[in-house]
């Protein structure tokens, strides 16, 4: 979460979120981060991520109170009544035929809650199935057969869905009713895909390997990205490294990772070290990309 965030701005708002997985997750602890009192309500089967990421789970759910409740026998559905009546915000990630047949649309109504719920499409399509992998292809910011590092549509719809919150409670405090906010992740997948649509990123354009100063290369023991679009640091580069793609390639081969990051931050030239992202999670120092397993 971040640490610039105030940690009183939401003291006060109480949240239940009953979503799983991602990006609800995700969203509840931004929520939590900015003060939000939060309560995750979890199925028997328990949350998926807590078995696949156990560490990120975990992460995720600090500070948060964490409850079993089966929402499809009337004990928990009534569990879950009662834990609505001083709620603010209900955040969901189910299809919305699941929201209805659970009675969940009449409970929005009768405590004045700000619905946020996470579907995966809108309008006809609002039952269709899907995930980040599949709302990313659909709009294309993949490079197939390559898997995504990131599950790019799953935290931008966090934030989404954050906003959503933010924005919900204050209609609620003009409206005095319930407020229902969708946030759709196919169209978070269009509007993060822009880049590619407006030539920006795909293969070849100006970020996307077309600039040679703007990429990745191979060093004597890993890789280092290289981010000097700007006249002034493009020129700094071409002093101290190389201009073309083929000088800088074969400079950039003769020395360490850690040389050039230190070359770049002397000169004020953004120049990285590529870092395995797993050493943070095992408390290790940062190692060069050729180590990924």
């Amino acid at each position: 979460m971040s640490r610039t965030t105030d940690a009183t701005a939401l003291a006060g708002v109480s949240v239940v979120s009953l979503a799983v997985n991602l990006p609800g997750p995700l969203a509840a602890a931004r929520l939590a981060s900015m003060g939000a009192s939060v309560t995750k309500v979890e199925p028997p089967s328990g949350d998926p991520l807590q078995t696949v990421a156990p560490g990120w789970y975990d992460e995720l759910v600090a500070g948060q109170e964490v409850v079993t409740l089966d929402l499809k026998d009337p004990a928990g559905r009534t569990a879950l009544e009662d834990r609505l009546v001083d709620a603010d915000v209900l955040l969901t990630a189910m299809r919305p035929s699941a929201l209805a047949r659970l009675g969940l649309v009449e409970s929005i109504e009768r405590h004045g809650l700000v619905l946020v719920e996470v579907v995966g499409y809108d309008g006809e399509r609002s039952d269709e199935a899907g995930h980040d992998l599949t709302y990313q292809a659909a709009q294309g910011t993949l490079l197939p057969p390559t898997m995504p590092l990131v599950p790019l549509v799953d935290v931008l719809g966090a934030e989404r869905a954050v906003s959503a919150a933010l924005a919900g409670l204050r209609r609620r405090a003009s409206v005095k009713t319930d407020v229902r906010e969708r946030v759709v992740l196919d169209d978070v997948a269009f509007h993060a895909s822009a880049a590619v649509r407006h030539g920006l990123t795909g293969p070849g354009d100006v970020l996307g390997g077309g600039l040679p100063t703007y990429g990745i290369y191979a060093t004597a023991d890993g890789h280092v990205a290289v981010g000097a679009i700007e006249p002034h640091f493009a020129g700094r580069l071409a002093d101290a490294v190389g201009r073309t793609r083929e000088e800088l390639a074969a400079r950039f081969g003769t020395e360490s990772s850690a040389h050039w990051e230190s070359l770049g931050r002397s000169l004020d030239i953004p120049l990285v070290a590529v870092h395995d992202p797993r050493a943070a999670v095992a408390g290790l120092t940062p190692v060069p990309s050729h180590t990924l397993a």
